[in-house]
């Protein structure tokens, strides 16, 4: 073997990546063996390609996955410092989104009861109620929940509460509303709809904000009060009212956001649930 040559056991000691994680990278062209027995297939590594197997493993514990870990690599073999900045620049975020997150669980875990679930909660008892066709604001995109539903709102918020001075586009005539369009529980790919009423002429130029009407309906309605996490509990009374009364969804449901997460506590915030329904179809 030459001296050059670095067995696979000790190259992975010397980047603290696993032999497994090295032949996953093999396989994908992110960090080829110099050398291979051609009898035993044993992979072999050289010393110049600790420095790309120390990256890896430095951007990996930035929080990259292997395919934006495989673009940086990439970029910087190109030279091109700009998409390299653009990369960082979005893991940062995403780093910062995720670090609010922790810290909203650590506060529950602080403070709320574990003998209650881990939340101080109250559900109104369900009822059925006939809601209008609204006109709206509203951006629709696919992505988290967590991630993309507060940002959607702050930006929708942006064209009727400006807080530049500016005109509002257009005035707001109800609270903010959440509709999931999805008939499954999504953890990523979720398609989301952010919709804010409204009344009244509409200025907006050179915008992605659309303007639809949210259709008319019969409505099954909760409301909930407490931590957002704790909805789940206003989606199971609704199925449960549901079947009781032989309903079935008939569409989207809606959350609609009561208060404002940054003037009350999370025990104090009011979301009221909407499904809308009809009667189950006779039997043929």
């Amino acid at each position: 073997m030459p001296v050059d040559q670095i067995p696979i056991g000790t190259f992975s000691r010397i980047t603290h990546l696993s032999q497994k994680a090295l032949r996953h990278y093999d396989e994908r062209g992110l960090l080829v063996p110099a050398a291979r027995d051609i009898c035993t297939g044993y992979r072999y590594y050289t010393f110049a390609q600790a420095e790309r197997g120390l990256r890896i493993r430095h951007l990996l514990w930035l929080g990259f996955d292997l395919s934006e870990v495989e673009a940086v690599l990439a970029a910087r073999e190109s030279g091109d410092a700009g998409a390299i900045r653009d990369l960082f620049r979005a893991r940062l975020a995403a780093t910062e989104r995720e670090a609010l997150r922790l810290h909203a669980i650590a506060e529950v875990l602080r403070t709320q009861d574990p003998l209650n679930g881990g939340f101080h909660m109250s559900i109104t008892e369900p009822a059925i109620k006939d809601v209008p066709a609204q006109r709206a604001l509203s951006l629709r995109e696919r992505g988290t929940y967590h991630e993309a539903i507060p940002r959607l709102i702050g930006e929708l918020l942006t064209y009727v509460c400006p807080e530049d001075g500016r005109r509002p586009a257009a005035r707001m005539a109800g609270p903010v509303i959440f509709i999931c369009h999805d008939e499954e529980y999504r953890e990523t790919d979720a398609d989301i709809e952010v919709a804010i009423p409204i009344i009244g002429p509409v200025s907006l130029e050179n915008s992605r904000v659309d303007i639809v009407t949210l259709p008319a309906g019969r409505f099954v309605s909760v409301l909930h009060t407490g931590p957002y996490p704790g909805v789940g509990k206003a989606y199971e009374r609704l199925f449960a009212c549901m079947g009781e009364r032989g309903l079935i969804p008939a569409g989207p449901s809606r959350e609609l956001y009561l208060n404002n997460p940054g003037e009350v506590s999370e025990d104090e915030l009011l979301t009221e649930v909407q499904f809308p329904v009809q009667e189950i179809p006779p039997s043929p």
